[in-house]
């Protein structure tokens, strides 16, 4: 996993990132930064950043930053270099938004790919991680506070404000990549109903739809009053039909639609 990962990442960087200098944030964009002023190989400045940071997060975080997120690091950033110096590929396209979009589903799809495998690839998840130890961000708003702040001041380095721009869109799709990978797509919706005429809901889904439901008991925190929900977890192209029955049974029924990532038991496929 790490190391399909890392090479998803080097590709990443070598076909769309560091071409159009569109930078993804963290440590590989200061290593970007400082390609761009004095041509530093990106890989190698990486692993040079990732060295204190690699040091701080031990000391501060414990020893749980171990062997996986050295491998990761190091597996990433030398793919980097051999993709650009060894085995140039080139950039994969002229168009810079082109180059954001893909270039950030891809690094984000590689860093999923990292994370499943017990890996990490340091930069500003540990500078996050520490912020958000001693400041009242969640360690989320930290990471992306340090991103943010590098792809803005690359904007400012590169001349082209429209860049930090790009950065941000990678940055945004990256993340969306990144749980795609690691969450999988939702595959089907749970279904909460909550009405006074929950079992009459309950036996026309099993009847109609010949999808179980289950009731639960409740009781309404506002009026005191004991009420049935209808839990039930079906396909997508069954939510349209399972809201229609409730609201024919009972109008007035408050429904509540979810995702499901994985469902374990009788009639649905386990997530592979």
């Amino acid at each position: 996993m790490i190391i399909a990962g890392s090479t998803v990442m080097a590709l990443a960087y070598t076909l769309f990132l560091i071409p159009h200098r569109i930078v993804p944030g963290g440590a590989g964009g200061i290593a970007m930064i400082l390609n761009y002023f004095f041509g530093t190989p990106v890989g190698f400045v990486i692993v040079v950043i990732n060295i204190p940071l690699f040091i701080l997060g031990i000391r501060v975080l414990g020893k749980s930053y171990g062997v996986k997120t050295v491998l990761g690091i190091i597996i990433s950033s030398l793919f980097i270099d051999l993709f650009s110096y060894v085995f140039p590929v080139g950039s994969a396209t002229d168009n810079p938004i082109l180059a954001g979009i893909f270039g950030g589903l891809m690094l984000g799809a590689g860093l999923g790919l990292v994370f499943r495998g017990g890996g990490s690839t340091g930069g500003s998840d540990i500078i996050g991680q520490v912020l958000s130890l001693h400041t009242d961000l969640s360690t989320g708003t930290a990471i992306l506070v340090v991103d943010a702040i590098v792809i803005s001041t690359a904007g400012i380095c590169f001349g082209r404000f429209e860049l930090a721009l790009y950065g941000f869109l990678s940055l945004y799709l990256q993340t969306r990549a990144i749980d795609l990978v690691l969450e999988g797509l939702s595959y089907t919706r749970a279904m909460f109903i909550i009405s006074d005429k929950a079992g009459e809901i309950s036996k026309s889904i099993t009847t109609r739809m010949n999808r179980g439901a289950t009731l639960l008991d409740a009781t309404g925190a506002y009026t005191d009053r004991h009420k049935q929900v209808v839990f039930c977890v079906m396909a997508k192209r069954e939510v349209r039909r399972v809201r229609e029955i409730a609201r024919e049974i009972d109008h007035k029924a408050f429904i509540i639609i979810t995702d499901v990532y994985e469902v374990l038991g009788e009639g649905f496929r386990p997530r592979n």
